[in-house]
């Protein structure tokens, strides 16, 4: 972050000076990241249901066929090293490598039918699973927290959508991930932690008393202080600048509020349940994800990885700097397999299960043959996601992938509906029309995509 000195400060009550909150927020006018809590009323929102939710991103893209839709029958170079075991629901079956989710099938759908036939990269599989769409001719659509935070507004002190614990990085590509608010604008932008919470005396920067800026960062202060100076006679008047005076007090509100602070404390948590969820970066993620919905977050999203490269991830073409498949089965599904269930079941025993829907998609899924290095190559073709908690039943599959895990057999699923139907869990119409470029109106999602009803 940047410390941005004003020549007249302003000192509140409790000792934070203007100067301070400008070093400890994010400011959206000037480009730097500020919660998504400035939201209107929705409109056409149901004014009975208000729900949550967790999007678990497992970025690399998980294999549809080493997971949670086995091919047993399959070729050798296609069905892989891994059986399917049964699960708690009669008929339905996972990879043995999934024994904790295994036993709690009952509270999550899989979705085994979805696919895009966008470019097979990375980044055109983040756009869509997070926003509904891919981004053409310029447009950035939003991330579905971001939109919900814009409808719905903050709860209290607490940022409408949280995004933990970091951003999706370099994947290969140089286009947007979708993580962002988009043409809402950044003052909509989620709350990112930018930390990791497995660390010891986890602590959130933005959250604490300011510190005064290294010396080290003093000629960077300094050029920045001169840039702001020379703009600032355009920029007053500008819409940026009386957004900004419009937001300061409410931003202000969450960098000095008990309630804030209390909802990233991690370190209240019992020893226990840290345990329970893995004392990993992503278990205990799920876990700060558990701790925020309890606060008043309204939409947390998880992602598992920042990166695909250098590090054991989903994403497993079998040779350096990617993942084999038994590295996955090994390091990546077993933390996986542990905090996920760890968080259902949480969730259930906190009472907020019902309130809460969790999803965990990746990207896309991977080719069904085994490829020369040992792995699987990026496939749009077909793959799995999961469903579950508030309004989405557990326990069912829809749809399914042909013979080969290559192509939708049944009840194709396009990213689209899968926003559609956590914009309807949510109680919105995923029709609304948001204000796009120019104030032009564009539907959240494509008129003629619906919800996917069996779910519900």
């Amino acid at each position: 972050m940047l410390r941005l000195d004003a020549d007249k400060p302003a000192t509140f009550c409790d000792g934070f000076t203007r100067r301070d909150f400008l070093h400890a927020g994010a400011i959206s006018a000037l480009g730097l990241t500020l919660p998504g809590y400035f939201a209107q009323k929705a409109a056409g929102a149901a004014p009975d249901r208000d729900v949550n939710c967790i999007m678990l991103f497992l970025v690399g893209g998980p294999s549809q066929i080493d997971t949670w839709d086995p091919k047993p029958e399959a070729p050798a170079e296609v069905r892989g090293p891994y059986r399917p075991i049964a699960t708690n629901v009669p008929g339905m079956q996972i990879s043995e490598i999934f024994p904790r989710m295994a036993r709690h099938a009952d509270k999550y759908s899989i979705l085994r039918s979805v696919y895009h036939t966008a470019t097979a990269v990375h980044d055109t599989g983040h756009q869509m699973m997070q926003t509904g769409r891919l981004f053409t001719g310029g447009i950035e659509h939003p991330h579905i927290g971001c939109a919900l935070g814009y409808l719905k507004g903050q709860r209290g002190e607490v940022p409408a959508h949280v995004l933990l614990p970091r951003p999706i990085g370099r994947t290969g590509g140089n286009l947007p991930h979708g993580h962002t608010a988009g043409y809402l604008g950044r003052q909509y932008d989620p709350f990112i932690l930018n930390a990791d919470p497995a660390v010891p005396n986890f602590q959130v920067p933005d959250l604490l008393p300011p510190a005064y800026i290294s010396a080290v960062r003093a000629d960077r202060r300094q050029r920045m202080r001169d840039a702001v100076d020379g703009a600032m006679a355009s920029f007053e008047n500008s819409t940026q600048a009386r957004q900004l005076d419009g937001n300061f007090h409410l931003a202000y509100r969450l960098m000095s509020s008990p309630q804030a602070r209390a909802a990233f404390a991690l370190d209240q948590e019992a020893a226990a349940t840290r345990d329970r969820y893995g004392r990993t970066r992503f278990g205990q993620s799920c876990l700060l994800a558990r701790r925020l919905i309890e606060r008043g977050v309204r939409f947390v999203t998880v992602n598992m990885f920042e990166t695909v490269f250098d590090e054991v991830t989903w994403d497993i073409h079998g040779s350096r700097p990617f993942t084999d498949i038994n590295q996955m089965a090994r390091d990546v599904v077993p933390n996986f397999d542990q905090a996920y269930t760890a968080l259902l079941e949480d969730l259930v025993d906190r009472g907020l299960y019902e309130s809460t829907m969790v999803t965990a998609m990746g990207e896309f899924g991977r080719t069904p043959k085994i490829n020369p290095a040992g792995g699987r190559d990026h496939h749009p073709g077909v793959w799995s996601i999961l469903m579950g908690g508030g309004p989405i039943r557990g326990g069912r599959i829809i749809g399914e992938s042909d013979e080969l895990g290559y192509k939708p057999k049944s009840r194709p699923i396009t990213p689209g509906e899968v926003a559609a139907t956590l914009y309807r869990g949510l109680g919105l119409d995923p029709h609304l029309e948001l204000p796009g470029p120019q104030n032009r109106p564009i539907p959240m999602v494509d008129f003629g995509l619906q919800a996917i009803r069996e779910l519900f």
